[in-house]
């Protein structure tokens, strides 16, 4: 794709007739190419320039020989251009006239960068300074690379126009080298990267019942009905912030793998998860945590900001990620620790550590299709495991302002 930018800048008369000359002798050269592609009926760039070069330097010798290539170029545009409006009955004239000189240069004709443009006269380069156009920031900060061909203008008022081309290639298939599980936690959302895996706390649970509270406070004793009542529930937001939560979360583990060229790995989650979940579950507070987690709404924010990168996404079989042990292929055994689920086990045949998350992560990386080898767990008493490295110091508002999970310290 080509798109082409429009700069003016006013310049002195000096630059002003030196950029002239270049004009002049640029017409003449152009239409010596013109002449020569309809006295041999040719309208190839190759055989113009073959056919008029040497006569053209000996005529223009202090003229740079690059300007030559880019008006037989021009003349080339022009013939065929010229012949296709002549086959459609919508040429005025018998031959193409060279009314108005835009003059094109190549990469050995101009330089430019953000401080200033060069171009090449018959006396040095002059040095050009446009002011650049919202635009021109526009294509430029959102991946278009500046062409290395240009073309200029001269008008009245000693003001020089300058035409930028932009150009954005197709990007590359996109060809995962690896594999990022995501394991998605009710607190918490872990990524494996490489074989080191991160959390990514999310502090959802004490959003909900943080919120869970107020709503008890501003509702008991009072209807729902009340205006007052429903203004204040309408403040509260927490639907509002868990979904920031949610969009900050995949961006960040989307953007990971996009920059280490890897394809996401998610648990394929039934409909109606909570229900699922909370089927054996006789605490109230937890059955309302768990229903409010909205994992599925956070599977889907993630295969969402995947395609928007054209991530792939691979889901798979979420049965029994968290209790088998990834090398030995065993059961692990959780000791209690007074919550819901246990979150360190120990392998039975091998006897290795694991924390709940950390298994799940190289389990589903497994599933995915890798067989990479799995590091064994700690046989420590503590979590985490050293071998795996699991990092769990940094929050997700720390995190985002790092930019790169791969940089994350422990």
């Amino acid at each position: 794709m080509e798109r082409t930018v429009k700069l003016r800048v006013k310049v002195d008369y000096k630059m002003y007739s030196a950029l002239k000359e270049v004009e002049e002798e640029y017409r003449k050269i152009l239409e010596d190419a013109i002449n020569y592609g309809l006295r041999n009926k040719t309208t190839s760039f190759t055989n113009i320039k073959a056919g008029i070069y040497k006569t053209e330097r000996e005529k223009h010798k202090d003229l740079p020989s690059h300007y030559i290539y880019t008006a037989c170029e021009d003349a080339s545009e022009r013939l065929d251009s010229f012949e296709k409006l002549k086959k459609r009955g919508r040429a005025y004239t018998d031959t193409p006239t060279v009314r108005r000189i835009t003059i094109h240069l190549d990469d050995h004709l101009w330089k430019f960068n953000l401080d200033r443009i060069s171009i090449s006269t018959k006396k040095g380069r002059v040095f050009v300074s446009p002011t650049f156009l919202k635009i021109f920031w526009r294509y430029y900060n959102k991946g278009w690379r500046i062409a290395s061909e240009a073309r200029f203008r001269l008008t009245k008022g000693n003001v020089v126009e300058f035409f930028i081309v932009f150009k954005k290639y197709d990007p590359k298939p996109y060809e995962p080298k690896a594999f990022i599980p995501v394991d998605l936690n009710e607190n918490s959302v872990s990524v494996l990267v490489g074989d080191k895996p991160v959390l990514l706390e999310t502090n959802t649970r004490m959003i909900t019942l943080g919120y869970e509270y107020r709503r008890r406070l501003i509702t008991t004793g009072r209807s729902t009905k009340d205006r007052d009542v429903r203004r204040k529930l309408k403040r509260l937001r927490e639907k509002h912030k868990k979904a920031d939560i949610r969009r900050k979360s995949a961006k960040l583990i989307v953007k990971g793998a996009y920059e280490i060229r890897s394809a996401i790995v998610l648990e394929d989650l039934p409909k109606r998860v909570p229900e699922h979940m909370v089927k054996n579950v006789k605490d109230k507070q937890l059955r309302l945590r768990i229903y409010r987690s909205a994992f599925s709404s956070m599977k889907n924010a993630i295969i969402e900001k995947a395609r928007e990168f054209g991530v792939p996404v691979i889901l798979v079989n979420p049965s029994y990620t968290s209790t088998v042990c990834p090398v030995h292929g065993c059961k692990i055994v959780y000791q209690p620790d007074g919550g819901y689920a246990p979150r360190v086990g120990a392998c039975e045949k091998g006897k290795e550590k694991w924390h709940r998350d950390v298994v799940a992560l190289y389990n589903l990386r497994r599933r995915a299709g890798d067989v990479s080898p799995v590091p064994l767990g700690s046989k420590e008493s503590h979590d985490p495991p050293t071998v795996s490295r699991w990092m769990r110091a940094k929050s997700l508002h720390s995190i985002m302002i790092e930019y790169k999970m791969s940089e994350m310290k422990v």
